[in-house]
């Protein structure tokens, strides 16, 4: 593989099916120009590339950094972005990355190769408190520096200006779709210096916007970057979001003309109506997406550090009425991977809704009484009401459970910060797919790495007997090993939900977005398979 970019036959053959890979072609012409308006009920936690990590922010980091590689829009293909081209040794353990030349951060310096060793490096670095360090560690000297004992990666060279060598410790099959992650945005390191630890809040970038102004709780406002390296993009000169908007409220000025994307979705007690309504004709894209909702329980916190309690729990949850409070817009979930995810099993059915082996699993732990615990959940609809349920569903086996609904934000520091949250609902932050591999479902949710300070790993789950698997199956390289990698991942699943039952599966769901008419781009690319909503790519009709 010299100077070409990642095809996964037979990836590529899956995703073809389903619709998360739909062609490009229609018939409307990207338009330049014009202003658009984003509604959102909570505020934005950062726009740093090493720390952002949710659904909200991920789109907006995303537009205003560049990496080394990128996707085509509305696609899992990957193409050349700050990188022109790249080598890959015969063994596939040395990448050589050529940068483009003149391309400028939008403090005015161009972006060099040593910009890129810092970043990566400071995506991996402990005190950054990032959720993406896990991501790399097939990087020579990754390992060394997560655990603190390095200062810097050896496996990142800056051979000159514009050329960049990684060397990895064993080939990995996902390590262009690693570089392709908002981890791997390139920064400058004078801008975060300056920024003094509030990098997030003043970011600078190379990317397609740039943030021109940020009210806390009201508003960010984004404007096209005139000196983006890409030729014709952005279509439209900026986007504007706005905060504190309650869904339902967002949809009725959607429907006025005031809101052009409602980013919180459609609450279920309005989908049916909107569904069936011809005045909401082509405002609503909905579309399967690789994504699984579930509760994490805390594998550190006591009585879930014993795993029939964990398993217990798994089978007093009633996933089906969960799915009838969103209308039926997901399927319920048994395990960790979606169905559309190669290496899912579709003959592993997981933890059948049985309260009696409920209560008997809860006895042989000495908890016949029960226990009590909290549950953390997204405040936004419907996830107060699906906690409820939850709380509902085992009380009737003796655990009582507190709710404490809270902005995205706490959740995700909650969930980041050891023994803090023993259950997270992650509804509204449920886990959808960076890039469709099944590695993606491991190393940032279930690895040790990211059972760390401000990782996305809530469940603290650490199986040090799984890692050398995953490393394993990480290193089998597609399409030649496909088959053989997926039944490996496959088996690494059954056996953590199996075995260890850190997470309670509950469903996959399918993403709703509610756009304004006047909004253009095919739509995959309000429900973009790597950005979510790809700002970039998307523009308004004239």
């Amino acid at each position: 593989m010299t100077k070409t970019f990642l095809r996964r036959a037979a990836l590529a053959a899956m995703l073809a099916t389903t619709s998360l890979v739909p062609a490009l072609a229609h018939a409307e012409t990207a338009e330049k120009g014009g202003s658009i308006v984003v509604s959102f009920k909570d505020d934005i936690a950062t726009l740093d590339p090493a720390i952002g990590y949710d659904w909200q922010n991920w789109s907006m980091i995303n537009a205003m950094f560049s990496r080394l590689v990128d996707y085509t829009p509305g696609t899992t293909e990957l193409k050349p972005s700050l990188a022109e081209s790249y080598d890959v040794s015969p063994d596939g353990k040395t990448y050589t990355f050529k940068l483009r030349s003149g391309v400028k951060f939008t403090n005015g310096r161009e972006v060099t190769a040593a910009d890129v060793k810092y970043s990566i490096e400071r995506a991996v670095n402990p005190k950054t408190q990032g959720p993406g360090a896990g991501f790399f560690h097939s990087i020579v000297g990754a390992d060394a520096m997560t655990a603190g004992t390095a200062q810097g990666l050896d496996g990142i060279v800056a051979v000159d200006d514009h050329t960049v060598k990684f060397t990895l410790v064993q080939p990995d099959a996902t390590f262009l779709n690693v570089l392709a992650l908002n981890f791997a945005s390139v920064v400058p390191k004078e801008a975060v210096e300056a920024a003094s630890g509030d990098f997030g809040k003043h970011p600078i970038g190379s990317g397609a916007f740039t943030l021109k102004e940020w009210t806390v709780g009201q508003r960010l406002v984004f404007e096209r970057n005139p000196d983006y390296f890409v030729k014709d993009r952005p279509h439209i000169d900026g986007y504007t979001v706005e905060l504190g908007q309650e869904p339902l409220v967002a949809l009725l000025r959607l429907q006025k003309g005031e809101v052009d994307i409602a980013g919180d979705g459609i609450p279920p007690a309005k989908y049916l109506e909107m569904k069936k309504s011809k005045d909401f004709e082509g405002m609503i894209v909905d579309r399967q997406q690789l994504e699984t909702s579930y509760v994490t329980l805390n594998t550190q916190v006591k009585p879930l550090d014993n795993v029939k309690v964990r398993q217990a729990l798994n089978m007093a949850i009633n996933k089906d009425r969960i799915v009838r409070i969103i209308n039926g817009r997901a399927e319920p979930a048994f395990q960790v991977l979606p169905p559309l995810m190669p290496g899912y099993d579709k003959s592993y059915k997981g933890y059948a809704y049985d309260m009696k082996k409920a209560k008997a699993l809860l006895e042989e732990a000495g908890l016949k009484d029960g226990f009590s615990t909290t549950l953390y959940t997204s405040n936004t609809d419907p996830q107060p009401r699906i906690a409820q349920a939850i709380q509902q569903d085992l009380a009737a086996i003796g655990v009582k459970v507190e709710i404490k609904a809270l902005a995205n934000p706490n959740i995700i520091a909650a969930g980041g910060t050891k023994g803090e949250a023993p259950m997270v609902w992650s509804g509204g932050l449920g886990w959808i797919a960076d890039f469709p591999d099944p590695s993606d479902f491991y190393g940032p949710i279930l690895g040790c790495g990211s059972a760390v300070a401000g990782g996305w790993n809530w469940s603290w789950y650490c199986n040090k007997d799984i890692e050398p698997r995953a490393q394993a199956a990480d290193a089998m390289q597609l399409p030649a090993k496909a088959t053989e990698r997926n039944e490996a991942w496959s088996k690494i699943f059954t056996e953590i939900q199996e075995k260890d039952a850190p997470w309670i599966p509950v469903f996959n769901e399918r993403r709703v977005v509610a756009k304004a008419k006047r909004m253009g781009g095919a739509d995959q690319v309000y429900i973009d398979p790597t950005r979510v909503i790809n700002y970039e790519a998307i523009f308004v009709k004239k």
